[in-house]
């Protein structure tokens, strides 16, 4: 029987262990979900419990996301040096110290600590993405990466439809409605004890997370999640990269990564501020809560459709072009299209379900992307996926740049950011992604097949 630490082509691996470690990192990927989502009710939360403006609530993402910078060369030699399973266990003991941090920023209600556990939180989940998402996208035929990346983001969004929920049923009240009107004409002194105790809520839920956290780590060491082999490399595939000594020389994952860096900038776009635009319409915190929900959800119906139709009815590579479009012109009708609507027992703009049906197409550009920049890296697989995570930093700096437009002119026009992204996102789809050489473009130096 071959050892737990034995490393496995994947060609070699049986029909069990790859759907076990599907099973796996689908778990692994609901985590994700759960821990990163619930932002979208921390920024209200604590625009209020801080009392922030709209800019430095987004600090909340640019916390949590700008670590997935600064830690993806640090992610990809920690894998490197570990291997995949001693590497996702020290992602979540990481994850773990930066719940724990919560306990001392809620105890002293500052706001500086709150950023560095957002920030260690994201430091374990880079590690963790870093070894997660190539893992699942060399873990069977590439021509299905798409549709395995679409069950990894069903789990992933399924706990962001959770999260929100679950951590507003923790942390708010049925009376919060009253204290949150009463709060900006209190004394000094009673509204200090009032945010206190506001703030305070966070310490029990961070707490048990921190310790789930830990556990995980624990069990996914001693697992039996294959240690797949990324080093190895087809006679072909070796000679191709023969003159190659740096990922920087692979332009479609170059063009990949920032293709990455924009869609999952609008992607928490759509779900991060979606809140706050319900409130700029009326509604308050309590009703506002279920938006981000609704976003997610059209993820969901995204990744079934991918599920479904990759690559029986439509080859991931189009399902990519689509989406991009599709996304181009949501942003469009989020910006000019108008009028009161009710639905699902909500009084708000048209514009604002624009902003929802966005997380249909974001949930297969994801997918698409992956296995385009990834492909032909051969041994520097690990290398090019630390790159890859390195442009989820969008996360944390489109928010930011959404919350300074927003303060400047409004929740709605700050919108505008989504066009230039979703505009390169559909030249990444159709054109970028066939790009292997730096050097004018010929016939020869592109790749045209299709995924």
């Amino acid at each position: 029987m071959k050892k737990n630490t034995e490393k496995y082509n994947v060609e070699s691996l049986t029909s069990r262990q790859t759907i076990l470690s599907i099973g796996i990192i689908g778990m692994m990927f609901f985590i994700f979900g759960f821990v990163s989502w619930v932002n979208a009710i921390l920024i209200p939360f604590f625009r209020i419990g801080c009392e922030l403006s709209n800019f430095q609530s987004y600090l909340v993402t640019f916390s949590f996301y700008i670590s997935y910078f600064v830690m993806s060369v640090p992610s990809a030699w920690i894998l490197k040096t570990t291997g995949f399973k001693k590497g996702m266990m020290i992602g979540f003991w990481i994850m773990a110290a930066g719940a724990f941090l919560f306990i001392p920023a809620a105890m002293f209600r500052t706001y500086e600590i709150f950023l560095t556990g957002l920030f260690t939180l994201g430091t374990g989940l880079a590690i963790l993405q870093t070894a997660a998402n190539p893992y699942i996208t060399i873990l069977g035929p590439r021509e299905r990466a798409a549709q395995r990346i679409s069950i990894m983001g069903i789990c992933n969004k399924g706990a962001g439809i959770l999260a929100p929920l679950a951590f507003a049923a923790a942390i708010l009240r049925p009376t919060d409605s009253a204290l949150f009107e009463a709060i900006p004409h209190m004394d000094t002194v009673s509204r200090s004890e009032a945010l206190d105790e506001l703030v305070a809520r966070v310490i029990l839920p961070y707490a048990v997370v921190g310790v789930i956290l830990f556990l995980i780590g624990l069990f996914i060491r001693y697992s039996p999640l294959p240690e797949i082999d990324t080093e190895h490399e087809s006679d072909e595939l070796s000679k191709a990269n023969a003159g190659k000594h740096s990922i920087f020389q692979f332009p479609h994952l170059v063009l990949g990564a920032l293709a990455i860096f924009l869609h999952v900038g609008t992607q928490v776009i759509a779900i991060d501020t979606i809140i706050g635009y319900a409130s700029s319409m009326g509604l308050n915190l309590i009703e506002a809560k279920t938006f981000p929900s609704y976003t997610l959800t059209a993820s969901i119906i995204g990744y079934l459709a991918g599920i479904f139709l990759i690559p029986k009815f439509i080859k991931q590579t189009r399902m990519l072009q689509f989406c991009t479009l599709a996304g181009t012109l949501f942003s469009l009708l989020i910006l000019f299209a108008s009028g009161p609507t009710f639905l699902l027992n909500h009084h708000v703009d048209i514009s604002i379900w624009f902003v929802v049906c966005l997380g249909f197409p974001n949930a297969l550009i994801w997918a698409g992307i992956w296995p385009l920049a990834l492909d032909g890296l051969g041994r520097y697989t690990k290398q090019g996926a630390g790159l890859l995570i390195m442009g989820l930093c969008g996360n944390a700096l489109l928010p930011l740049l959404y919350g300074a437009m927003a303060d400047i002119t409004d929740a709605r026009q700050a919108y505008w950011v989504l066009l230039p992204c979703y505009l390169y996102l559909v030249f990444y789809a159709h054109k970028g992604y066939k790009i292997r050489t730096w050097t004018l473009a010929t016939k020869t130096d592109q790749i045209n097949a299709s995924v």
